[in-house]
């Protein structure tokens, strides 16, 4: 990608201050773009501000609950202020609960569901709110491949990345309706090492961890800088994503049938949960832990798929094309085999 793309661009980013927002950050700083750094945790905000600058971004720390739909306006009209016009709004702030639902609280479902759906509402209001009368500008919606398959102790999580999906497909056809120029991409990401396991809210006996392949979060980050710069509907990222949405269409029952069975032990290490573990469901924790979860040395660095993407190949009209050629060779074979 060429760096004048992004050179100077003005790029949000919530949930900035960790994980893939923080490897997100660096992504867009190395192309020299300026970016606005947007969570509650000061200590990770300043922490990826410092990285922002030393990769030859600049930097703007603005401290967002993005719950509030308040502060997420007030957070975009400090950043037209100290930037200028924003360019590209990331949406990608998430919380989550790790617990069998019937032990979830309401107030603990709710506040899930603000953080990581309707925070991403707000974030595209407030974006659209100066790029329409530009009629210019992109929004990333970071999804997941568990908006379209949800699994067991994340009920409030895959819940809220369901809405982000309805809700999306809803706005695009709008945008599409009004003959916008506005771009619009959702971004589905498999299992990343990032923070989050280390810091959501978890009634889980063991600590919490990735379920299945897990990838490195500058993956999703070359595949949300992508996003960004490129007219495309919606991104996979990984194998597995590929596999939970297309498999969960085909056979939904057996999908149902693995994770009830693996479901509960996959998301769970060995090792016993902390007793004074901290969660930032409610508050942010105040340290600032990068991006990484701990899991380094299962997380992949590549995504085949993602690389197939970004060369103009989609891998769904690759994987048919392979089924079709496959199909095609065993009905000769068998004919051949017949004499027919």
């Amino acid at each position: 990608m060429a760096s004048s793309k992004l050179k100077d661009k003005v790029v949000v980013i919530t949930g900035a201050s960790a994980g893939v927002g923080r490897a997100t950050a660096h992504a867009f700083a190395k192309q020299g773009a300026k970016v606005a750094l947007l969570a509650r945790g000061v200590e990770g905000l300043e922490g990826a501000k410092r990285e922002v600058e030393c990769l030859g971004g600049t930097a703007l720390i603005v401290p967002t609950d993005v719950a509030d739909p308040a502060q997420v306006e007030a957070a975009a009209e400090k950043v037209e202020t100290h930037f200028g016009a924003i360019d590209i709004w990331i949406n990608n702030a998430m919380n989550s609960v790790f617990s069998p639902f019937q032990k979830i609280t309401p107030e603990e479902f709710k506040r899930v569901t603000e953080v990581t759906y309707l925070g991403q509402v707000y974030g595209t209001m407030s974006a659209l709110k100066r790029m329409l009368p530009r009629n210019k500008g992109s929004i990333i919606l970071v999804g997941s491949a568990l908006a379209y398959r949800g699994i067991p102790l994340q009920s409030a999580y895959c819940g809220a990345k369901h809405g982000i999906q309805g809700f999306y497909d809803s706005l695009r056809c709008e945008l599409l309706h009004d003959k916008s120029n506005i771009k619009i991409c959702m971004v589905q990401l498999p299992a990343m090492d990032t923070t989050q396991f280390g810091w959501v809210l978890s009634r889980l006996p063991n600590k919490p961890k990735p379920m299945g392949k897990i990838y490195r979060p500058e993956v999703a980050a070359r595949g949300i800088v992508y996003a960004a710069t490129h007219d495309l509907r919606e991104i996979f990222i990984g194998y597995p994503t590929y596999k939970a949405i297309i498999g969960d269409k085909i056979a939904y029952w057996y999908a149902d049938m693995i994770l009830a069975r693996t479901g509960f032990k996959d998301q769970q290490t060995d090792e016993p949960k902390s007793p004074d573990r901290k969660n930032n469901l409610w508050e942010p924790v105040h340290e600032d832990r990068g991006i990484y979860g701990g899991f380094g040395k299962l997380a992949h660095k590549q995504s085949y798929t993602l690389w197939l993407t970004m060369h103009g190949i989609s891998p769904i009209l690759l994987f048919w094309l392979i089924i079709t050629i496959v199909l095609v060779v065993v009905i000769v074979i068998i004919l051949w085999q017949l004499n027919i």
